[in-house]
């Protein structure tokens, strides 16, 4: 065991200890130092600590502290009542504080108490609740603010975990804060109560079994007792002041004495009136000439010296901005951090700002947070951070949404105007500015706020700004997701799984397939669509046929017919019929026979006349199934899936090809048109 704990461990097996066995007087007087000694320790703490989070502890602290001063209360008690001698501390603060009068020393206690409980105690108490409650209240605003910050690119996904877990801290802090003071509080009570024990149980000693007159006994016993109401009060009242200090402090990071004495006396004009008024009080008024002449003087002087002081801060101040712009202009450019490249980037003309600014009731922020949290849902993988950020150069409505630093899309919208579409069954138009959609580029017109209520009841779909910029942004990533997946984030994914699945994961990775391997599987899942959250399932895939093959489409196919229920799920209606599209056999076969293998993997050689009347087959049958407002799905054998998926990426980038092997057998498909080549 660590010192620390050992030493920490003995503090509370001595309060614990004192509340039953007798110790003598010698080394309770040890104890009680001990105990004004932290007590002091604690307040000067409290007193001068940056921030309050540097005593995260106190709340527990409190409950130790006050645990050990009531067991020496406790033991003060019994030594008064049996032998009548407590020891040295105990009859000093008797004697010393209350002059070895019985009515003075109640008096100065009463008034110890009096301070405590009612001013410290009670004030600091409902700091604590109030505190508690506001930074409760403030917690998911805090959040939302560190989300938008890093959102923005102004801080960095460590710099906002070490922001959440900040707040985090505060929140426990403040909230067990609030039931602490009522150790305090308490204390308060029990020393008040065990005093009057005392006292009573004292002077009935004094009597009854040490023949005292009563008014010796009284005056014994109760100096004896107000010793050591005071011996153990005083170290209280240093705790409740310790308290009292750490919940009201507002200045988190700063010398506490400086930043307190700069407030008092950082204005001359102030310290002017106020000598002024000091002097004037002497001179008009039977006071103490000599004194407040004296005082009011001081405080003249000392406004004039920080007159002079602010006015040399102010010159160097200017000194040393132009001296730090010229070192600016002088030192060569930081160019490496315009290297960087974000993965993505969505930036917006001045127009669009309001939407974006949480101050004019913006939620655009938050939903790019839930983009991020729906990808994860339904793909599986991790959105890199999105970046927001305005460009004066663009139109003022206009957006643009970047991938790794190269421009993909662009859309425009129109402020305070809503977008309304026909769903194909809307029977009486409605007058608008057409426009189209930028996600899948539908015919759409933007209507005005007094026109949503009449379009919807139409039937038309009606979507707000942040809705269609936030639906691009979505189907943009959706898109390019198995770009923006990198080795550091399959390292993370595989990370994850390894605390659930140790043996899966050092029986794959390095082993069988390398890091690399694994994140082309992934992303060739990504391409099309394929969620990857069921990590599990690939890996044990992967585990299986790595030791036949490391050609990671070959895998990658492996792995697709092991997630047929979910692929199935994704296109298809169990126990419903699904038109399809077929590839006839001797196509088939044509394509398989044109493959050609190499070290780098395999690819295709088929003739471009014979490649142009295959896509020319497959434009036709896929327009008659889109004339019946069905997706075009192509169903292949298993062995031929990825290379007609490869032969078709060009022209039909969206085109959804599955084999066989990924159909469960609960699905009814039936064949509307077969491509020819």
């Amino acid at each position: 065991m660590k010192k620390a704990d050992i030493g920490v461990a003995l503090y509370l097996l001595c309060a614990v200890i004192f509340f039953i066995v007798p110790i003598p007087s010698i080394l309770l007087d040890c104890m009680l130092a001990i105990n004004i000694s932290i007590a002091l320790i604690v307040l000067f703490n409290a007193l001068f600590v940056q921030e309050v989070l540097d005593m995260s502890f106190f709340p527990t602290l409190l409950l130790f502290t006050t645990l050990f001063r009531i067991s020496l209360n406790v033991s003060s008690t019994r030594l008064i009542l049996t032998t009548g001698d407590p020891g040295n501390v105990v009859r000093t603060f008797g004697g010393f504080v209350g002059g070895g009068d019985l009515i003075i020393g109640a008096i100065v206690f009463i008034i110890l108490i009096i301070i405590q409980f009612v001013v410290i105690n009670k004030g600091s108490e409902r700091v604590a609740e109030v505190t508690a409650r506001f930074t409760l209240d403030a917690m998911p605003g805090k959040q939302m603010a560190i989300d938008a910050d890093l959102n923005t690119g102004t801080i960095t996904e460590k710099e906002a975990r070490i922001r959440r877990e900040k707040i985090q801290m505060e929140s426990n802090f403040f909230g067990a804060m609030d039931g602490a003071t009522k150790y305090v509080k308490g204390d308060a009570t029990a020393g008040l109560i065990i005093t009057f024990v005392n006292l009573i149980g004292g002077t009935v000693m004094g009597v009854l079994r040490q023949g005292q007159p009563f008014a010796e006994a009284i005056q014994s016993f109760g100096v004896l007792t107000i010793g050591d109401g005071l011996s153990s009060q005083i170290p209280s009242l240093l705790i409740s002041m310790a308290t009292g200090i750490l919940i009201t402090k507002a200045s988190k990071e700063a010398d506490f004495g400086t930043v307190l004495v700069k407030q008092l006396f950082g204005i001359p004009k102030v310290l002017y009136i106020a000598g002024g008024t000091l002097a004037f009080l002497g001179v008009a008024t039977p006071l103490n000439v000599v004194l407040f002449i004296s005082l009011g003087m001081a405080f003249i002087i000392t406004g004039r010296n920080v007159d002079k002081n602010i006015n040399i801060e102010q010159i160097e101040d200017e000194v040393n901005m132009e001296e730090t712009e010229a070192e600016e202009i002088r030192k060569p450019e930081n160019v490496v951090s315009l290297l960087q490249v974000d993965p993505i980037e969505l930036e917006f003309g001045y127009g669009i700002i309001p939407l974006a600014d949480v101050n004019q009731g913006g939620d655009l922020l938050d939903r790019v947070v839930m983009i991020r949290r729906q990808i994860a849902l339904e793909l599986g993988t991790v959105v890199p951070i999105i970046r927001l950020r305005d460009n004066i150069q663009l139109n003022p409505n206009q957006y643009i949404i970047k991938i790794k630093g190269i421009q993909i899309t662009e859309g425009e919208i129109l402020f305070d105007h809503y977008m309304a579409m026909n769903p194909g069954f809307v029977e009486e138009e409605i007058t608008g500015i057409p426009t189209f959609e930028p996600s899948f580029h539908l015919p759409a017109i933007w209507i005005t706020e007094g026109q949503r209520e009449r379009a919807e009841s139409l039937g038309y779909t009606v979507v707000d700004p942040p809705s269609i910029i936030a639906t691009h942004l979505t189907e943009v990533i959706r898109t390019h997701i198995d770009e923006l997946l990198t080795r550091q984030d399959v390292q993370n994914l595989v990370d994850n799984l390894k605390e659930s699945n140790p043996v899966l994961v050092e029986e794959l990775v390095p082993k069988l397939l390398g890091l690399g391997e694994v994140q082309k599987v992934l992303q060739n899942l990504l391409r099309e669509g394929i969620s990857i959250r069921d990590l599990l399932s690939i890996f044990e895939t992967l585990a299986d046929h790595a030791q036949t093959t490391r050609d990671t489409d070959v895998l990658t196919e492996y792995v697709r017919q092991n997630l047929k229920r979910a692929i199935s799920s994704k296109y298809f209606v169990p126990n419903e019929v699904t038109s399809v599209i077929t590839l006839d056999p001797k196509t088939e076969q044509d394509i398989m026979a044109s493959v050609k293998q190499t070290e780098q993997g395999a690819y295709l050689t088929l003739d471009p006349e014979r490649t142009r009347a295959i896509i020319s087959s497959l434009e036709n049958e896929v327009a008659k199934l889109e004339n019946l407002g069905k997706n075009a799905v192509v169903v292949t054998s298993p062995i031929v899936r990825m290379y007609f998926k490869k032969l078709t990426s060009d022209y039909f980038p969206d085109l959804i090809v599955i084999s066989y092997n990924e159909v469960e057998s609960n699905v009814e498909l039936q064949s509307v048109g077969m491509v020819t080549g």
